[in-house]
């Protein structure tokens, strides 16, 4: 049976999710979650995105991410390649290192936008992994909270979503992301 065609809408974001195989661990030690985070600065040189946040959790990751030259299956290609070729050689292994291709949804509102960052903020939380998303060191969040700009994390795609000046809206996502019900 042929794969569904992935549909490519280049002005829109998309919410990407890839999982270990078999629900292994993908990132094992601090070494592993680095490498991948430099593999996706040299996967957007060689084919340019945006990416407005991300979640690095144990056995699977969270990209919130659009391409505008290239197909986002490109990108993920790229990316997931060279990330299996490390994960393989830095472990002796052979074989897939994804469950299966990854999953991939279109966000076509600011709303949307707004509710997928929260969750991949979030992500971590409700896994129990920590207590609070500020606390979790392999996700964009911290950057929303601490930083004015980041080579990797184009912040102004959520926090333009708020009023106010940079410190006001920062403020007010950091409200947002708290303000959730139901989540944990």
């Amino acid at each position: 049976m042929a794969r569904k065609t992935r549909i490519w809408q280049p002005n829109y974001f998309y919410h990407i999710v890839c999982r270990g195989n078999r629900r292994d661990a993908l990132f094992k030690d601090e070494s592993d979650f680095k490498t991948f985070l430099h593999m996706l600065t040299a996967v957007k040189e060689k084919a340019p995105f945006e990416l407005a946040s991300y979640c690095l959790m144990t056995n699977h990751f969270h990209l919130q991410m659009r391409s505008k030259e290239q197909p986002i299956s490109k990108v993920m290609s790229l990316l997931n390649k060279r990330y299996a070729d490390y994960y393989n050689t830095k472990n002796g292994i052979t074989g897939h290192v994804f469950e299966k291709r990854y999953y991939d949804s279109i966000i076509n509102s600011k709303q949307g936008m707004l509710e997928i960052s929260r969750y991949i903020h979030l992500n971590p939380v409700k896994a129990g992994m920590v207590r609070t998303a500020e606390s979790y060191q392999w996700s964009s969040y911290h950057y929303y909270l601490h930083m004015l700009s980041h080579q990797m994390v184009s912040m102004n795609l959520i926090l333009d979503c708020f009023s106010g000046n940079e410190m006001e809206k920062r403020k007010k996502y950091q409200e947002f992301v708290a303000k959730v019900s139901n989540f944990v």
